[in-house]
């Protein structure tokens, strides 16, 4: 089996949701999924989306499902609104844009809040979409066997004729990335693009990406950015690996500004927490902050860092490398 990857770098994400514009228009512009962003970018520190989905449970503990509960929709997701555009945008007047209904939760709905205090607040963007997992709990889960993981390229489908809607999957799915369609009765997510693959294009959410933040390859081609930055530089990292999916949407950690003391000089001590990103990316986020931080110094210093040059994407056709492999086809 290959295993297609993705490595996101948080050190480029802007938080400008074209990846999500991108996968919404293509894939979840239907009834019923008005509340679906099968990708999305939420703010960190933050409640994520659905709310507090790392505390809802699933994954593997050894070889064991964990529990896990099911999002609710207005409380968890927000159900969709409609917002005062006319009034707002179109007659005289300074009334504000608002939605028109009281609404409780929704995604961005914590968007640049971050944590800490002045002057030391932080946050970043964490991109988030199915992690097409090597030991997906979701495919484990479904009494259906409705969720197969595909041998060319280890994409991860619901297959909707076998599907009954009976949602193990999204309780299984420690990153809440499955979601129930309550019209067609049956559950949906990221199809990682797979019509795209299947013809040589980068998923939408990778290739719309403005801050060239994406880059896509399998895993076991040598000269792919996803092989290098996982397994040779080892500066990518799976969120969450505690869950036991074995994710294969990597991230390159977010590197930290200067704290700032009370007289307002820079400490020289990150100001993003390292026990949080450890909580986020796990032990390795040191050694990958350090490798990078050591590159980082060496190209400012006139030096040569292949590294960097692959983080930097001078060319953005460089990012994508979808060959398929000998007798596979589409």
């Amino acid at each position: 089996m290959r295993q297609l990857g993705m490595v996101i770098d948080l050190n480029k994400c802007i938080g400008c949701q074209t990846c999500t514009l991108a996968c919404k228009s293509q894939w979840t512009d239907r009834n019923g999924r008005e509340f679906m962003y099968w990708n999305h970018v939420e703010t960190k520190p933050g409640q994520g989306y659905p709310r507090k989905w790392e505390e809802a449970g699933g994954g593997w503990e050894g070889d064991k499902l964990k529990p896990g509960r099911l999002p609710r929709l207005a409380e968890d997701y927000g159900v969709p609104a409609d917002f005062n555009f006319d009034a707002a945008l179109f007659k005289e007047g300074e009334a504000p844009l608002r939605p028109l209904d009281a609404m409780q939760w929704g995604p961005n709905w914590e968007e640049d809040q971050g944590a800490g205090e002045f002057p030391n607040g932080y946050f970043f963007y964490l991109p988030r979409l199915c992690n097409h997992c090597s030991n997906p709990a979701c495919l484990a889960a479904c009494p259906r066997q409705a969720i197969t993981k595909r041998e060319e390229d280890g994409i991860v489908l619901i297959d909707q004729e076998r599907c009954r809607g009976y949602r193990y999957c999204v309780a299984a799915c420690p990153y809440k990335k499955i979601y129930f369609n309550p019209l067609a009765g049956r559950s949906e997510k990221c199809i990682f693009c797979y019509p795209r693959v299947e013809k040589g294009i980068p998923q939408a959410c990778a290739y719309q990406c403005v801050g060239r933040a994406r880059h896509v390859a399998y895993l076991d081609d040598p000269e792919g950015a996803v092989h290098q930055l996982v397994n040779v530089w080892k500066v990518a990292l799976p969120l969450h690996p505690e869950y036991g999916t074995q994710p294969n949407v990597y991230y390159v950690p977010p590197l930290s500004p200067p704290a700032f003391d009370a007289e307002g000089r820079p400490t020289g001590q990150p100001r993003i927490p390292g026990d949080y990103l450890r909580q986020l990316f796990g032990p390795a986020v040191d050694a990958a902050l350090a490798v990078l931080q050591g590159e980082i110094a060496k190209k400012e210093k006139g030096g040569e860092s292949a590294l960097m040059d692959r983080l930097i994407a001078y060319r953005h056709g460089d990012m994508f490398r979808l060959n398929r492999p000998e007798g596979v086809r589409p």
